[in-house]
């Protein structure tokens, strides 16, 4: 298992760099500072040695921050990074400083990388003028390959039609978003969507000829099954939408808990990657395998006392076994409709038994509602200037 990336790595092998990266370590929290033999003695109290030339220090490092930034010249590290590359879905990001910190620029990694997001983080701390030339950025239109990121949401394949996508929203060509599930603000509320794009909460009437892509949040799978055409023409993000409802026998093994949920996804025909948090019964807070689902996956992990599960309305499979030993009527269902904030289940409660010696596992599903996104015009937009 790979080890968590630090934060960031600060390169200077001159007097004045050093100033500069000085700056930056103090400003940026977590920060490394390598410094050339020459001036290390000038440097923080915890600089590290900078090898001259500096490949050996970069392949130990390369890989073992999230940004790297170079007080050094663009054309001098593009020369020393580029046999470290592998593809823009690893490759950290890379900053280029000035000696007098008049500029910041965006080197590699802009967007999945946060490469962008880091130049301009550098710019703020040292007062310099940021660079960045990915088209998208610059023409303030939809980032495809990380549209929804801050929110958790997940590309279905990072590598089919992301790249057409991107062209496509560049040049303005017709662009249809379709939002069936995650939160609203993938793009600022109150700003209106870029020239190209329309938006829609359903697929119902969607023609995806008439497009040039189609982007879908969603949690559904099998896309690719039931509509081909749209498939093909589509790049898809799953966003965090859904909340499980689990029940289970005391004890019940990690892998019985996890194949159970799985298996219940697939057949409802919902994204494991859209799960968001699980929810269960407070007696259920000390449950080994729940708790190991939610650090291994990074799902949150809820529970209710037995009177706030009994209160919810909506239940469809009320059990007087659980009121009988747990004093509700329902716990699944109850504390999917609870975490969700949903008032109907997406998936009543189904249950799961891994092997006949194995325990019982009920999971219900419960989608996060969305308010849909109104749409501004853009003239609204040009009277605020």
């Amino acid at each position: 298992m790979n080890e968590p990336r630090k934060p960031y790595a600060i390169y200077c092998i001159t007097k004045h760099g050093l100033a500069v990266g000085a700056k930056l370590k103090q400003s940026l929290s977590g920060a490394d500072i390598y410094v050339s033999p020459k001036f290390i003695d000038q440097g923080p109290r915890d600089s590290l040695p900078l090898s001259l030339p500096m490949d050996s220090t970069l392949r130990e490092t390369f890989n073992a921050y999230d940004c790297h930034i170079f007080v050094i010249s663009v054309g001098a590290v593009v020369r020393m990074i580029a046999p470290l590359l592998k593809n823009k879905k690893v490759d950290p990001a890379v900053v280029c400083v000035d000696d007098k910190a008049l500029f910041s620029i965006c080197v590699l990694s802009g967007h999945v990388g946060r490469g962008n997001a880091f130049t301009n983080i550098v710019a703020d701390a040292l007062g310099s003028m940021p660079v960045v030339t990915t088209a998208s950025d610059v023409s303030g239109t939809l980032t495809v390959d990380i549209l929804g990121r801050e929110l958790g949401w997940n590309l279905e394949d990072a590598d089919r039609n992301v790249t057409r996508a991107c062209a496509a929203v560049v040049n303005e060509a017709p662009v249809l978003f379709v939002q069936e599930a995650g939160e609203a603000d993938w793009w600022p509320i109150d700003k209106p969507l870029p020239k190209g794009v329309e938006y829609s909460t359903s697929l119902e009437n969607a023609d995806p000829t008439r497009y040039e892509i189609v982007l879908l949040a969603t949690d559904r799978i099998r896309i690719k099954d039931k509509n081909p055409e749209l498939y093909n023409n589509s790049v898809i993000y799953y966003p965090k939408s859904l909340i499980l409802g689990l029940g289970c026998d005391r004890d019940i093994t990690f892998e019985d808990a996890d194949s159970g949920i799985r298996k219940t996804l697939d057949e409802q025909g919902l994204s494991f990657k859209s799960v968001k948090a699980i929810a269960s019964i407070d007696k259920k807070k000390d449950e080994t395998a729940f708790l190991e689902l939610a650090r291994k996956y990074g799902w949150e992990f809820l529970t209710y006392s037995a009177d706030r599960l009994d209160s919810v309305e909506g239940i469809l499979n009320p059990s007087e076994t659980a009121l009988k030993y747990v004093e509700t009527r329902s716990v699944c269902e109850a504390a999917a409709l609870l975490a969700s904030g949903a008032s109907s289940l997406l998936v009543p409660k189904q249950k799961y038994k891994g092997s006949p010696e194995g325990k019982n596992l009920t999971v219900a599903v419960a989608r996060i509602p969305f308010v849909p996104r109104s749409p501004i015009p853009a003239l609204k937009e040009e009277a605020r200037k």
